[in-house]
C-alpha cells in the first residue's frame, strides 16, 4: 500500500518558514486577490488564501467584481495595483468571463508582482533555468517530492496534461533535476502505455478517474493534480485512488495533497516578491 503524500502537514510547515523569515521585514506583505463574478470554487480558493496570507502574518487586498465588469475596467485596476506601494503580490482569480482575453489580463500584471508565475517574462526566465517565479503547483510537487526525498535523477517522469499553469512547467522542472520526462496530453496515443513506464507519474488532465491501476507501474510515485466534482457532491481526482495507492510507493490524496501546498509555495513567492519589492536580499 502506498504511502500518503500529506500536503497539509507540508504547506504548514512551509507557511511557518515563510512566517518567520518575513519577520525581519519592514513591514508585511500585502496580496490583492482579484475576483470576477462568483464563482464557487474560486471563492472559496479565494478565502482559502485569504486564510494563508493571515498564517503567515502577510496582508491580503481583495477586491470582487461583478461578473459583467469589463475587460478595460480590470486593466485599469491591473494599473493602480501595479503601482500601489502595499501591493507585492497579484493574483487574478482564474477562470475569468467569456469577454476577457485571459492573456492580456496576465500580461498586464507587472512580472515583479506576478506570484502566480504566469507573465511571458517569468515563464522566459523559468525556461532557461533562471526562474523567478515559478507556477505554484508545480513548484509545490516538487517540495513534495524533496520532502519525502523521492529522487528524480535518472527517473522515467510522465506528465499527463500541457497546461501553461501546470503541465508545462512540471515538465520544466523535473526535466532540471535530471528526470526524462514525457509529457501527454488530450491527443497521445495509448496513454497508458506511456504511464505505465513512469516512475514518477504526475496527472493534471482534470477527468475524473481516467489514471487506473493497469496504467501504473507497481511501486510508482502517482502525483495527482486534479480537482474534480463528483456528480453526488465531493471531489476526486484524475486517479482511481483506492486502486493505484495499492501498487503505488507514494500518492497524493483529493483533496488535501496538492492544494495545500500550492497555496503555500504561493506565499513564499509573495516573500520573495516583498522582498525585491522592498530591496531586501534574502
Amino acid at each position: 500500500m502506498a504511502i500518503l503524500i500529506d500536503g497539509k502537514a507540508l504547506a504548514a510547515k512551509l507557511k511557518q518558514q515563510v512566517k518567520e523569515e518575513a519577520v525581519s521585514l519592514p513591514r508585511q506583505p500585502g496580496l490583492a486577490v482579484v475576483l470576477i463574478g462568483d464563482n464557487p470554487a474560486s471563492r472559496r480558493y479565494l478565502d482559502s488564501k485569504e486564510k494563508d496570507c493571515r498564517d503567515c502574518g502577510f496582508l491580503s487586498f481583495e477586491y470582487r467584481l461583478p461578473e459583467d465588469t469589463s475587460e478595460k475596467e480590470l486593466l485599469e485596476l491591473i494599473n493602480r495595483l501595479n503601482e500601489a506601494a502595499e501591493v507585492d503580490g497579484i493574483l487574478i482569480q482564474m477562470p475569468l468571463p467569456e469577454h476577457m482575453d485571459s492573456r492580456n489580463i496576465l500580461q498586464a500584471v507587472s512580472a515583479k508582482k506576478d506570484v502566480d508565475g504566469f507573465h511571458p517574462v517569468n515563464v522566459g526566465l523559468l525556461s532557461i533555468d533562471d526562474a523567478r517565479f515559478v507556477p505554484c503547483t508545480p513548484a509545490g510537487i516538487m517540495e513534495m517530492l524533496r520532502e519525502y526525498e523521492i529522487p528524480i535523477a535518472g527517473k522515467r517522469c510522465v506528465v499527463v496534461g500541457r497546461s501553461n499553469t501546470v503541465g508545462k512547467p512540471m515538465g520544466r522542472l523535473l526535466l532540471q533535476e535530471d528526470g526524462t520526462v514525457t509529457v501527454c496530453h488530450s491527443k497521445t496515443v495509448d496513454l497508458g502505455s506511456i504511464t505505465r513506464e513512469a516512475d514518477i507519474l504526475v496527472s493534471a488532465a482534470g477527468v475524473a478517474n481516467l489514471i487506473t491501476a493497469d496504467m501504473v507501474k507497481e511501486g510508482a510515485v502517482v502525483i495527482d493534480v486534479a480537482m474534480n466534482r463528483k456528480d453526488g457532491g465531493g471531489w476526486c481526482g484524475d486517479v482511481d485512488f483506492d486502486a493505484v495507492a495499492a501498487k503505488a510507493s507514494y500518492i497524493t490524496p483529493v483533496p488535501g495533497g496538492v492544494g495545500p501546498t500550492t497555496r503555500a509555495v504561493l506565499m513564499r513567492n509573495l516573500l520573495e516578491a516583498a522582498r525585491m519589492h522592498m530591496g531586501v536580499s534574502k
